[in-house]
């Protein structure tokens, strides 16, 4: 089966195209990287041609609110209209757990915008809304530093590994469609606190953590579960520990 991965040549996309070739199936990374620009609508015909399956998992250069918000619906809308074109039969996109719960993210008001566009459209679709990644601790550390001190909001979180990320992505895509969205998370909840901590302790950082009760994440006041999954969520095997052992 052929599948296109759009953003095939990020962190997500290269995990995905590894996986699925190993499946036997024909992965084909898509990005600017290799000629195809969902903004513009360059190579999309191209690369669609055959195409069962349409996995976006491409992300915007810019988080500035309204550069992110034009990335993923012009990108989207340009997306499912070639797909519509080259008779794809599956769309599959990666999403945020609690992106509909915080809308003072602009970040996130993005990713509803995608989902809604996904949703009203022709295609049969699975939207898979995941947690942040271990990959994306040291940003969080670097967000929240002011004078060497690590701030955090006095809320949970339950992140997982990339792989696990591209695993579960995988399953969903070669499956049949959803048509609504599911979601996958770590397999243990953390406090702000103990996730930065525990990788100050593992790193050898310097660095304080304090714990604000009105601590932000990129801008934004967090409710305690606002970034943990709901019930009936699939969970992932690899602990934080066991990730910061091997990284």
């Amino acid at each position: 089966m052929k599948i296109v991965v759009i953003g095939g040549t990020g962190l997500i996309g290269s995990k995905l195209i590894g996986k699925l070739g190993e499946h036997g199936h024909e992965a084909v990374p898509a990005s600017p990287n290799t000629g195809v620009n969902t903004l513009t609508g360059e190579g999309l015909a191209e690369v669609l041609t055959g195409a069962s399956v349409v996995i976006d998992v491409s992300n915007s250069p810019s988080f500035e609110d309204a550069a992110v918000l034009e990335f993923f619906e012009t990108s989207t809308r340009n997306l499912l209209a070639a797909e519509a074109e080259a008779g794809v039969g599956h769309h599959v996109a990666l999403s945020v757990v609690g992106d509909d719960r915080l809308p003072d993210s602009g970040y996130l008001r993005a990713k509803v915008a995608q989902e809604k566009l996904i949703a009203g459209s022709s295609i049969p679709y699975s939207i898979v809304r995941a947690t942040q990644f271990f990959e994306f601790v040291a940003g969080i550390a670097d967000a929240g530093t002011e004078n060497g001190v690590i701030r955090v909001p006095d809320a949970r979180i339950q992140p997982m590994a990339a792989e696990d990320v591209a695993t579960a992505v995988g399953r969903v895509s070669v499956g049949e469609p959803l048509n609504a969205a599911t979601e996958i998370g770590g397999p243990e909840e953390l406090t702000f606190e103990q996730l930065i901590q525990q990788f100050i302790d593992a790193t050898g950082d310097q660095r304080k953590v304090v714990v604000d009760p009105h601590g932000r994440y990129f801008g934004t006041e967090l409710a305690e579960h606002s970034l943990c999954t709901d019930a009936g969520a699939t969970l992932a095997q690899t602990t934080y520990a066991d990730w910061l052992k091997s990284h």
